[in-house]
């Protein structure tokens, strides 16, 4: 097994090629095979790894020497220890799930064979990420998914909205890829090596200055902002929605978006000595789980506020990786890719039930008409809310627990963000399932349950967001910490480290009980506001307050458009209507007409008449002996 690690992300790249390069001659059947059957594979194979990288720790593969010049060399290699290998897990196991769901969401659409490829290259690229032993390497597939993102959310190019999305997810994640670099640039200067055993060894760090981390750290949190979808860098991701659903699972709920949390907790060598660095991580990732919460409370399109949901996740995640609980992030960032990917895969059988509908304002009462869709969101839903015994519960129950150790303050801030969380999550799922009909007529007429493709998934991913939280369910409820033991040597703590909490048992169950208390009150005034009372959310337009501020996502888009982009477009129009032409093109034209100019007086004096040539050299004979005379 050991042997076939190259053949993980090479499968994905070889499904590409096939279905890319057969796109027009491959029947959309045979491309929903192929594409399914490479990922499935690199599943199984990475299955397979799990023996030998729990025994031994880590494998390593080398393929060949990539980049030297000089005494710098960078290899092509491979690092499988239990971090890159259940990433691994996850990006294969739920991309598997999503491709399989794809062949029933796309298989009308025209471009069906060129999705697959798309959706093969962007695995091929994140396996390539996460099973990298090296910054460049790591960069590389860092670059490559942001392509796939480009091509994937602007899939359906023919609609400018979508294009526009598009480009603008890939500006705001070159912005952050900018600041990674230079963080590469900073640990090349001096490390000396972009390979992990060089960057993350003990010996080495404990002689570069703190400030020279912090600088390193820093830049590094731009790039993870970006990708991960963190203020200032967020708004992209809202957009990708325009991109078809099964992308949204995939690249902007289960893999892509958690490739900043990858990188620091890969990078916690580095973290762990930059104090500053952490308290960014802390109080940007706060700021951005509470921001983005308070505008899911007023989205009405249905994949929306699946989007402000994982800009409000992820930034739980980086609260948890600033406070320095990486196995808790990493937990939630596992658990989060079950439930959210059910959530998105739900909302895209419910569009595609109701012919392409997403505003939950016309939806409602829908359990009957969807009934399998119906209980595998409410299973999504309750995930996130935090129910238990349900993933999300106990990964966001650590990542508080966390918080509490280090400020009751920060602890009540998680807590607020997590029934915000509850609230706009239960008020989209009593919208759509429950309450009056508001579908149209003839919509209604035609809607369905999804077929065996889409419900297949989304019942394997309803059972790991019930059961997934054994992955680290903790001793105190009478698990292993599994998940904290598997990572103790990856992360070079002692086993069970950070479950060593200075705060009693029966303190932790308190704390537990009163957050589970208020997110049942939170749901139970759900249900109050937009099932006992049929509220239904108004109009964008008829929003007032801060409500519309809400409804607007407080205008950041316009502001960024007011700042950034109005400039430039007035500085590029500037420089099309005066700079090109007048002084580039004319500082060129001018030098070509005075050449010419010259030309035509010089042409003037070789017309071949002998007097005229006489004289001239009768005129420098005369010159010359006046200049001998004088001089």
């Amino acid at each position: 097994m050991e042997k076939l690690i190259w053949l993980i992300p090479i499968l994905p790249l070889l499904g590409f090629f096939i279905i890319g390069l057969g796109a027009s001659k491959l029947s959309k059947g045979l491309a929903g095979v192929v594409g399914c059957a490479t990922i499935l594979i690199a599943f199984a194979l990475s299955l397979g790894l799990a023996g030998p990288v729990f025994a031994s720790g880590k494998l390593e593969q080398t393929l060949f020497n990539w980049v030297s010049s000089g005494a710098w060399t960078v290899d092509f290699g491979f690092l499988v220890d239990p971090l890159s290998l259940i990433m691994m897990l996850v990006i294969t196991g739920v991309g598997a799930l999503i491709h399989i769901y794809s062949i029933g969401y796309m298989h009308d659409d025209e471009r069906h064979n060129y999705f697959f490829a798309y959706l093969n290259l962007f695995v091929f690229f994140m396996l390539i990420l996460v099973m990298s032993n090296n910054y460049l390497l790591l960069f590389a597939g860092w670059e490559g998914v942001g392509l796939c993102s480009y091509l994937l959310i602007g899939f359906w190019f023919k609609v400018d909205e979508y294009n526009e999305a598009a480009k603008k997810a890939f500006v705001m994640n070159r912005i952050g890829d900018l600041g990674f670099l230079l963080g590469l640039f900073l640990i090349l200067v001096n490390f000396g090596t972009l390979n992990y055993d060089g960057v993350f060894d003990s010996t080495v760090l404990s002689q570069i200055p703190v400030g020279t981390l912090t600088a390193i750290t820093l830049l590094f949190i731009v790039g993870a902002a970006g990708k991960s979808a963190q203020i200032p860098l967020y708004t992209w991701l809202p957009d990708a929605m325009a991109g078809p659903t099964p992308v949204s699972a995939l690249i902007h709920a289960a893999t892509m978006v958690t490739a900043g949390i990858y990188l620091t907790i890969r990078s916690h060598a580095l973290f762990d000595l930059a104090p500053i660095s952490m308290e960014v991580l802390t109080y940007l990732g706060l700021a951005t789980s509470i921001f983005a919460a308070t505008i899911g409370l007023k989205q009405n399109d249905i994949k929306k506020v699946l989007a402000y949901s994982t800009v409000s996740q992820l930034g739980l995640m980086f609260f948890a990786l600033g406070m320095g609980a990486y196995v808790a992030a990493f937990f939630h960032l596992v658990t989060h890719a079950f439930f959210k990917a059910l959530l998105f895969l739900g909302a895209g059988s419910v569009i595609h039930g109701l012919g392409g509908e997403q505003d939950i304002r016309k939806m409602g009462a829908l359990r009957k008409v969807l009934p399998i869709t119906y209980i595998v969101f409410l299973i999504g839903t309750l995930a996130i809310a935090g129910i238990p015994p349900f993933a999300g519960f106990v990964s966001k129950d650590q990542i508080l627990l966390a918080a509490y150790e280090k400020s009751p303050l920060l602890f009540a801030l998680g807590v607020f963000a997590s029934l915000l969380t509850v609230f706009y999550m239960f008020r989209m799922f009593f919208l759509v399932f429950y309450g009056q009909n508001r579908v149209n007529h003839d919509t209604l007429h035609h809607a369905h349950e999804s077929p065996l493709s889409m419900t297949l998934p989304l019942g394997i991913l309803a059972g790991l967001s019930v059961v997934g939280g054994i992955l680290n369910w903790p001793s105190l409820m009478g698990g292993g910490d599994w998940l904290q033991h598997t990572l103790s040597g990856v992360l070079g703590t002692s086993e069970g480290a950070e479950h060593a909490h200075s705060i009693s048992a029966s303190t932790e169950w308190i704390l537990m009980a009163i957050v589970v208390a208020l997110v049942v009150v939170v749901i139970g005034l759900a249900y109050s506001i937009y099932v006992n009372r049929n509220t239904v959310p108004v109009e964008d337009e008829a929003e007032a307050g801060f409500g519309r501020v809400l409804s607007h996502k407080y205008f950041v888009d316009e502001l960024y458009a007011s700042l950034f982009v109005k400039p430039t477009q007035a500085i590029s129009e500037w420089f099309g209507r005066i700079v090109d032409p007048k002084i580039l093109d004319g500082a060129i034209n001018g030098i070509g007409q005075s050449i010419l100019t010259m030309g035509s007086v010089l042409k003037n004096i070789q017309q071949g008449a002998v007097g005229l040539y006489l004289f001239v050299f009768a005129v420098g004979i005369i010159i010359l002996l006046a200049l001998q005379i004088l001089f």
